[in-house]
């Protein structure tokens, strides 16, 4: 190894960093550094020490909560960092001590041996539009939140409604309830101002998305994979803003496990047991995927909605979604006529229709990545392998 290399482990906090450098060569010492603050010219100042002698400095991190600022900074000053997937890192099964000291003594070994996986960096603009798609999906958790406590309150008062909830009629409805106590109607009324509030929130932030994805640079994707049956406008940029680009995988299989929709397995010798999925990676795409899945339990058709998604597809596109829906509606019927359960056959729908995702993506010419502000020519130093690795 050349010895011109020294591997950087940060762990990274809100206020502070700690710093342990692992010298390359098979008996390069592992020693602690110290802490700096967490700020751009604190680590600049840090990077600036470290690389003295012509040292090629070597970053990792574990992804947290402070994000990629480290990452960004780094980079922008020309050095190389890695953000490293927290539940991929090797652990001993007898420790049970950690610090802030011995996580970064151990990133900075671990990095040295190459034992560190590491994720996907989106750009900032990326990065900002998962930042709005996420606050939707809380939005959307407020809303039934809302709807729940407002449900709540009216069955423990005997106030069934016994149609369809949530409704014109429905809302009608709460409207001309009467309580006896004013206690009770003002108990209703906050109810059901909170549940209007959350939805104007989420409806605000549903159309702060449509009008800023004209502007990505992944929305060319979004579009063609809204020719899929499911994967409405929603859905498809919840699933494109969460992972990326698709094509950034070498194949489906790779972003089928990514997405956790691959069987779990414990098998040893000549006994195979392989259990239920194992529910790795991103959740929000994930839970998008098995939604859009759903429409998949009727035969193929294409509907008149679908059909205008469709229009703005190649001929390559539209033919790739109508083998999708041949395919996978006749999964779904096989497997459940083998007495599988329907969450069961969905799932397995799910996992085949992220590869059709993946296809339609491989049709679309490439994307050019977005420079990262104030870092220019720097911003090359990412290597092909972290573009190619797993999200965070």
């Amino acid at each position: 190894m050349d010895d011109t290399i020294r591997f950087v482990g940060l762990d990274v906090h809100k206020r502070r960093t700690v710093v342990a450098i692992a010298d390359s060569g098979r008996d390069g010492e592992v020693r602690q550094y110290g802490a700096v603050e967490t700020e751009r010219s604190a680590i600049a100042k840090l990077a600036g020490k470290l690389a003295r002698g012509g040292k090629t400095l070597r970053f990792c991190y574990e992804a947290g909560p402070c994000g990629y600022s480290m990452h960004r900074w780094l980079t922008g000053l020309g050095h190389e960092c890695e953000v490293v997937a927290p539940s991929l890192i090797p652990r001993r099964p007898g420790e049970r001590v950690r610090t802030d000291r011995r996580d970064a003594v151990k990133l900075a070994r671990l990095h040295r041996a190459g034992e560190l996986t590491a994720v996907w960096v989106p750009d900032p603009a990326h990065e900002a539009m998962r930042d709005v798609v996420r606050a939707r999906a809380v939005a959307v958790s407020a809303v039934r939140r809302a709807r729940q406590q407002l449900s709540g309150f009216l069955l423990r008062h005997d106030r069934i409604y016994s149609r369809k909830a949530w409704t014109g009629a429905h809302r009608r409805w709460l409207a001309e309830l009467k309580f006896e106590h004013a206690a009770q109607r003002v108990v209703l009324e906050d109810y059901i101002d909170a549940v209007g509030a959350a939805e104007r929130r989420r409806d605000g932030l549903t159309e702060q998305i449509r009008e800023l994805l004209p502007r990505w640079s992944l929305a060319p994707i979004v579009e063609a994979v809204q020719a899929l049956r499911g994967v409405a406008a929603i859905a498809a940029i919840i699933i494109v803003a969460e992972l990326g680009d698709p094509r950034r995988f070498d194949n489906p299989r790779q972003l089928m496990a990514y997405l956790g929709l691959v069987p779990s397995e414990a098998s040893s010798g000549e006994k195979v047991y392989r259990g239920g999925i194992t529910k790795a990676g991103n959740r929000s795409a994930r839970r998008a995927l098995v939604e859009a899945a759903w429409t998949y339990r009727f035969p193929a058709r294409r509907s008149r909605h679908l059909l205008a998604r469709c229009q703005a597809a190649s001929p390559a596109i539209q033919a790739i979604a109508w083998k999708a829906q041949l395919r996978l509606s006749s999964k779904y019927r096989k497997l459940v006529g083998r007495g599988k359960l329907a969450t069961v056959a969905v799932t397995a729908v799910a996992r085949e229709l992220i590869g059709f995702i993946w296809a339609i993506a491989r049709e679309l010419p490439a994307i050019p990545p977005e420079p990262v502000p104030g870092c220019g020519a720097t911003n090359k130093v990412t290597t092909q392998r972290q573009l190619a690795t797993l999200t965070g």
